[in-house]
């Protein structure tokens, strides 16, 4: 795919730079001709011309408005050499000439005097029309200038000699690709649709969190039906004229409709397509509303044709677009492309995997089961860092070592080897970190225990456990949540255990265990004294709550207190449970951390080994 060439230099500024030069050169004739050209006079200070005066030897005098000429008396008082000098504000030169009886005049206008009267009528509107059609061609002749902020900004990729995308370039999301492979066949096909009286939907809306492909999906659409394809963003259409967003959407319509079929993609649908209810304008007149009323207009209005434009719209936000726009006739096919699943990921892997040199102990398989959660713009990204890194070891290909690092670097942040801790720092966050991965790897469903690691990281972490899941999860029961909490609070147990205080290490975890015993209790029902009810308004995003808290609905003091009483006992309950499993296994916390310390990171077998001598105080009462 390769965007249309422009043409480089339009004729509107051609014409205004010809005027330009030409103005410019009249101007510097008029100026400068005559005093390169005309004759030589020497020049005087005007008190040498006052002295010459009184002294009777000046016998002709010429005024002009900025030049005296004079003519000096020869030694036979016949007129001689001619003179100049500059004149100043005298009233008294009149009477001296008069009283040394000099002859003296105003001098003549110039010959070119009408030369410049043609001049100062013809310059003016000469620079005025340069300068002009200089704005107009400034943003390159086209749709950018001056005068053309009615034209639509759309970039428009059109069949070339370049590689275009296909589906073949897109992964993760094949339930995506199912669905728009219909528009494809619409598009490259469409009297096979209309035979049977069926209509292809006019707009499709690609929904789904940043990073998951849309805008690379509508692109595979255009290369796959190999029709041309309309980009723009909705904040293009926005501008400061007021009307300009709403004629910025005819032009576009009216360029896709000439070159019918064809696809016009509008990333980030939600700058314009807020729902009007909502409060975000506030008035008719509104800029953002004259817009999108023209989009609806233009999809599926009084004036609307039968030529073949489709029109897909991506954003993250569906929640906040305006309903006119989501009925049938307009976006009435909604596709979601989700974050991918682990056979996704590795597909995604194996794509961005082509464009780097891999070596033999590559396993994307191992990579992906170690990114649950990542985007395909996520894995891309850890391709690239993966790359980077064995670049700056001077390899020539890149190991799995670097992906584990790559990994690690985009989930816990840049290893901050300069950030140097005293020994009794490093030896708190050495057994804070054991207490993670000892309360963790007994938990259900917490996934395992891969590193532990007391090298500082990202912008706070002095220390990591890093878990990683042995299968893609969607639900989670309350067994499992109150196990993730306990894990979470691991680190400050093992701290009260061995040195009896706690230190300001554990706020991160002790507010992820808040908000997620918050969310056990007033969002997924698991409260046995406030029964089955939702205090929050809104959904999560998923079960572990991604997209940040929902403010809680209005609730009596009385259910306050009980909603924070469960909370405060869910929290505490996962506290004794990790003091309990860490007292049980006090000797083996000791050796652990006491190796750490040694070496700073342990992983693979060797911490898989001793995390399988881990004791469950239930086990240990039964006399297992």
């Amino acid at each position: 795919m390769s965007i249309k060439d422009k043409p480089q230099q339009p004729r509107s500024r051609l014409i205004g730079n010809i005027l330009l030069l030409v103005s410019g050169g009249f101007l510097l004739v008029n100026l400068f001709l005559p005093q390169l050209f005309g004759p030589q006079i020497p020049r005087v200070p005007y008190s040498i011309f006052i002295e010459q005066v009184q002294d009777g030897n000046v016998t002709r005098v010429s005024v002009g408005q900025d030049n005296i000429r004079y003519q000096l008396k020869d030694e036979n008082g016949q007129p001689g050499q001619i003179l100049a000098t500059t004149p100043i504000f005298d009233l008294e030169l009149p009477k001296r000439l008069e009283e040394k009886g000099v002859e003296f005049a105003a001098a003549p206008p110039s010959n070119n005097g009408w030369f410049s009267s043609l001049l100062s009528w013809i310059i003016p509107p000469l620079i005025f029309v340069g300068i002009w059609q200089f704005f107009l061609g400034r943003g390159g002749g086209g749709p950018q200038g001056a005068l053309s902020i009615t034209k639509s900004k759309a970039k428009v990729y059109v069949e070339g000699e370049s590689a275009k995308t296909t589906f073949a370039d897109v992964a993760g999301v094949e339930e995506a690709k199912v669905e728009l492979a219909e528009i494809v066949e619409f598009l490259k096909a469409p009297q096979r649709f209309t035979a049977i009286g069926a209509r292809i939907p006019k707009g499709v809306l690609l929904v789904g969190p940043p990073g998951t492909g849309k805008t690379l999906m509508a692109k595979a659409v255009a290369g796959e039906a190999g029709v041309p394809f309309f980009s723009i963003s909705g904040s293009e259409f926005v501008e400061l004229f007021v009307g300009a967003g709403a004629a910025r959407v005819r032009d576009l319509f009216e360029q896709a409709k000439k070159k019918a079929p064809c696809i016009v993609f509008i990333d980030e649908l939600d700058a314009i397509g807020k729902s009007r209810a909502s409060g975000n304008f506030m008035g008719g007149n509104d800029e953002r509303e004259q817009t999108l009323n023209q989009l609806l207009t233009e999809m599926d209005g009084f004036a609307a044709t039968e030529a073949t434009v489709i029109v897909l719209a991506a954003t993250n936000r569906p929640e906040t677009l305006d309903p006119a726009l989501l009925r049938p006739g307009r976006f009435d096919r909604q596709v979601l492309v989700d974050r991918p699943d682990l056979s996704g990921r590795q597909a995604i892997l194996e794509i961005y995997a082509r464009k780097v040199k891999l070596g033999p102990d590559i396993d994307l398989k191992m990579i992906a089961t170690r990114t649950p959660g990542f985007a395909g713009a996520d894995l891309a990204n850890l391709v690239n860092e993966a790359a980077l890194l064995a670049a700056r070891s001077r390899r020539e290909t890149v190991a799995q070592a670097d992906f584990s690092e790559a990994i690690e670097r985009v989930v816990a942040g840049l290893e901050k080897k300069s950030r140097v801790l005293n020994e009794k720092e490093k030896k708190i966050v050495a057994y804070h970190e054991v207490g993670h991965a000892l309360v963790g790897s007994l938990m259900p469903g917490g996934g395992k225990v891969a590193k532990i690691s007391i090298v500082p990281r990202g912008m706070a972490a002095l220390g990591y456990t890093l878990q990683l899941p042995t299968e893609d999860r969607f639900l989670m029961d309350e067994a499992e949540l109150r196990g993730q909490i306990a894990t979470l609070l691991g680190g400050r147990s093992a701290e009260e255990v061995v040195f009896g205080s706690i230190t300001t290490g554990a706020s991160n975890d002790l507010q992820r265990a808040t908000d997620l015993a918050e969310r056990m209790v007033t969002t997924y029902g698991m409260s046995k004294v406030l029964g089955p009810l939702a205090y929050e308004k809104g959904q999560q995003n998923s079960f572990l709550g991604e997209g940040g808290m929902n403010p809680r609905r209005a609730v009596s003091p009385e259910t306050a207190k009980a909603i924070d009483g469960e909370v405060k006992e869910i929290v505490e309950n996962a506290h004794q449970q990790a003091l309990d499993i860490l007292n049980q296994n006090r000797d083996l916390l000791e050796e652990i951390a006491q190796r750490i310390l040694e070496v700073e990171v342990i992983e693979g077998d060797q911490l898989q080994n001793l995390l399988a001598q881990v004791r469950s105080p239930e086990k240990v009462a039964a006399g297992v």
